[in-house]
């Protein structure tokens, strides 16, 4: 399987070594060619408006759109999250977004950066004990649409979602050392 990082603003370094721990082909992704190459997507954490709108000025978000419509994985975490989501709540107007999941997310839901934080969630579909969320100027899902399943909730609030092969998250599995998270990510190829 030949998994592509989104590398024009973000983490993407960092979801590259996760999935090179797995063993599976990554690659970073910057042209409309290595996404249409690419079994399965990440669209890493960052600043979503400047993701977006380096996205349209590559000519990235059609290819991702085409490639979340085929069937094939897509994982979004935090800005990532906030993409792929047909509602952002108090999104500029000229926010470009890839709107290919039914959910509405909140920006920045659970403070600045200061406010910063580490927990423990119970993430269904991953075994072994709770997973350890690195959330950093995290949005959350705050409505979530027909065929979309919750998979992890904190204090309450939702984090973690799942519609076919599509996977968001507010917070990034890739800055810790578990992998559970990406494993699962790359089952849906299977």
């Amino acid at each position: 399987m030949r998994v592509g990082v989104l590398a024009v603003q973000g983490a993407a370094r960092e979801h590259l070594d996760a999935l090179r721990r797995l063993e599976v082909e990554a690659l970073a992704v910057r042209t409309p060619e290595e996404v249409a190459a690419s079994d399965a997507l990440v669209i890493p954490g960052g600043e979503s408006t400047t993701i977006g709108k380096l996205m349209a000025r590559y000519g990235l978000l059609v290819p991702i759109r085409e490639h979340a419509a085929a069937g094939k994985p897509l994982l979004g975490t935090c800005a990532g999250m906030i993409l792929m989501a047909k509602q952002i709540e108090a999104a500029a107007k000229d926010q470009p977004r890839l709107s290919v999941m039914d959910i509405t997310v909140e920006r920045n839901a659970f403070g600045r950066q200061i406010d910063s934080f580490e927990a423990d969630l119970d993430f269904r579909g991953v075994n072994s004990g709770p997973v350890r969320a690195v959330f950093i100027r995290a949005p959350l899902i705050s409505a979530v649409g027909e065929g979309v399943e919750v998979l992890a909730v904190h204090e309450g609030r939702i984090v973690a979602a799942r519609q076919g092969r599509l996977l968001a998250l507010a917070f990034h599995p890739e800055l810790t050392s578990d992998l559970r998270v990406h494993r699962h990510f790359l089952s849906f190829g299977e």
